[in-house]
């Protein structure tokens, strides 16, 4: 071969270069861009995946808090009824407990009593132990402050209606009488 055949193939390669050199890039940034939008689509369903996840877990609770927690409207009012059942019982002088005509009423009262205490015992309500206890604004409502030499500030003297929880929950709270210090 001569040597302007050798330049006009060279020419041709040469010439051949360019063209496929844009091809390259465009294909290469091409690959560039459907890897970073394959990255943001994996990226994307891992945050869907732990949305999901998190929103499965909150009514999950949410479904154990309503079933726990269902009966705190219909327990709150029976409490009144525990109260008045509570106070009539107070209300019966001695000699009448010992009366013949009324040990049938009295016994069937305190019986109701022990009944619904043990009603909400089953239903997860338990009464707030106050008398003596320091005051908890979690359980106890101080209604009044009563100078005491004998206990501490802050005690509990007198319970005037009782609290009640139900399971970890405050149903109502107890209102109290509690110490302060004497003038």
């Amino acid at each position: 071969m001569s040597e302007d055949n050798l330049n006009v193939e060279n020419t041709e390669v040469v010439d051949q270069l360019p063209e496929d050199a844009p091809v390259a890039d465009a294909n290469a940034e091409r690959i560039a861009a459907l890897e970073a939008e394959l990255a943001t689509a994996k990226q994307d369903i891992l945050y869907a995946h732990a949305d999901t996840q998190n929103v499965r877990r909150r009514l999950e609770k949410e479904l154990t808090d309503t079933r726990a927690y269902a009966a705190t409207n219909f327990a709150r009012d029976i409490l009144s009824v525990a109260d008045n059942l509570s106070r009539a019982l107070a209300a019966i002088p001695a000699e009448l407990r010992e009366d013949e005509k009324f040990k049938g009423l009295v016994v069937g009262l305190e019986a109701t009593g022990r009944e619904l205490e043990a009603v909400f015992g089953r239903n997860g309500i338990s009464k707030v132990e106050s008398v003596g206890q320091p005051l908890d604004p979690n359980k106890h409502q101080a209604m009044m402050e009563v100078p005491s030499a004998d206990a501490a500030p802050g005690t509990i003297l007198v319970e005037m209606q009782a609290g009640y929880m139900i399971k970890d929950r405050l149903l109502r709270p107890a209102m109290v009488s509690v110490a302060k210090a004497p003038d």
